[in-house]
């Protein structure tokens, strides 16, 4: 047989000498006990050559006394004493977690108090249900761990045993101590839920309280930053909360948004529908306007979708046909365009969308808003082979108001024939070809 090469970073343990395994017969023998009541040699022998691959994945900072233990007791043969220590390394490790988390935060989530005395108080099966539920282990950690756990109570030293285990037994035990507690170092801190709801309900953040509060939430684990994702969410949609409390929930999801996973996308998404079940339409509009804000239209479904895009192009039509109209469309055609950088447009609003841009751009006979002109361009310029298709439709129609101002104004038709103009002629559909040859020509 080959033999086994170390991989990167892997403690090389010593060679067990030669007088050890002899030694352990010797003893027993002199207390006139049989060998087979601790491991044997074949199984000390491989039970130590694996013992280092297991060893390289506990960091160097948890390699400590309880390690060193651990492998003078297999190289014994003593694998019940090997799990005790083992056991008692993961452990302490995931107590190092909850305090790292915060006793605080703890007792917040917990609802009752929770300081150093009642951690160390926790039995083991306590402890991995409070880890779990501070998402410290996921949920596959704590079924392996519980295993773990069960083990350790029946085959170790520390009580009295119903059986003995093997080296194959003990070091699928030591893996699962090491892949689910003692491999990761990383201690994620909890947030202060009351400080943090308080901050986003009190005065408009400055930059610096913002980037204290958003490194604190990407510090901690998912499911806590889910939880108070969520909690921004309902702020921003609360008919009572202040402008002042709804800019500052926008802030911090704006600046979270990057590190949005699937299941706080999902929850949002769940939370704004529940609005629309209950007909709570105050919270359900808000919640839209809250998806608008933080660029994030594209998760909502497409009849979502088309409400938000229905309602901004009618915005925009409604200040294009009012009074200083000139002065007032600029900010409705920039939140047109950028609604429009987030999601494709519904097809059910498509020709809507383009008839009010192209009206918008061409002007209404007594001129354009030339401070929204770059906004109109670039919504044109972004717009796809179907609704060029749709554009240039509706421009050779008498029927649409668009197809009327082309043909009653010379400005008009001068400012469509510059529309199409930035339009590249490959994005034309053949459909069409000949009607945007004819606006061109």
């Amino acid at each position: 047989m080959s033999a086994m090469i170390p991989g990167p970073n892997e403690p090389v343990l010593p060679a067990l000498p030669s007088t050890v395994l002899p030694a352990i017969a010797a003893l027993t023998d002199s207390l006139g006990i049989p060998r087979a009541v601790l491991a044997s040699d074949e199984e000390i022998v491989y039970a130590w050559r694996d013992l280092p691959r297991e060893i390289r994945e506990i960091p160097d900072e948890l390699r400590d006394a309880l390690i060193a233990r651990m492998c003078v007791a297999v190289s014994a043969g003593l694998f019940d004493g090997a799990i005790n220590y083992a056991w008692n390394a993961a452990i302490i490790q995931l107590r190092r977690k909850v305090q790292n988390f915060g006793f605080p935060i703890v007792s917040q989530i917990m609802q009752t108090d929770f300081e150093e005395k009642h951690l160390l108080e926790l039995q083991d099966s306590r402890l991995l249900d409070l880890c779990l539920k501070l998402n410290l282990i996921t949920e596959d950690g704590f079924f392996f761990l519980d295993q773990c756990r069960n083990v350790r109570n029946n085959y170790s030293a520390a009580h009295p045993t119903i059986g003995s285990v093997n080296d194959r037994e003990f070091v699928t035990f030591l893996n699962r101590c090491v892949r689910y507690a003692l491999a990761d170092t990383s201690s994620p801190r909890g947030v202060d839920i009351g400080a943090f709801v308080a901050a986003v309900k009190g005065a408009r953040f400055t930059e610096n309280q913002l980037s204290v509060w958003i490194q604190r939430l990407k510090e901690t684990h998912d499911a806590q930053r889910q939880l108070l994702v969520g909690m921004v969410h309902g702020v921003y949609c609360d008919p009572n909360s202040s402008e002042p409390f709804r800019l500052n929930a926008l802030d911090v999801c704006d600046s979270l948004k990057s590190t949005f996973n699937a299941a706080i996308r999902s929850d949002l998404i769940n939370r704004h529908s529940e609005y629309a079940a209950k007909g709570d339409e105050s919270r359900h509009t808000a919640s839209a306007q809250f998806f608008e804000k933080i660029g994030l239209l594209a998760i909502l479904n497409e009849s979502e979708q088309h409400a938000v895009f229905y309602r901004a192009t009618e915005r925009l039509w409604n200040a294009h046909n009012g009074m200083n109209n000139f002065y007032n469309e600029p900010p409705f055609a920039e939140r047109l365009y950028e609604i429009s950088q987030q999601s494709a447009i519904p097809e059910t609003v498509q020709e809507n969308f383009v008839h009010v841009i192209c009206c918008c751009y061409v002007g209404n006979g007594y001129g354009v808003s030339w401070a929204a002109a770059e906004t109109y361009e670039k919504l044109i310029q972004s717009f796809s082979p179907r609704e060029v298709a749709t554009m240039i439709r509706l421009g050779a129609s008498n029927q649409s108001v668009l197809g009327r101002r082309i043909t009653s104004h010379a400005s008009s038709r001068k400012r469509f024939k510059e529309a199409l103009n930035l339009i590249d002629e490959a994005t034309v559909p053949s459909g069409v070809k000949a009607s945007y040859d004819h606006f061109i020509a």
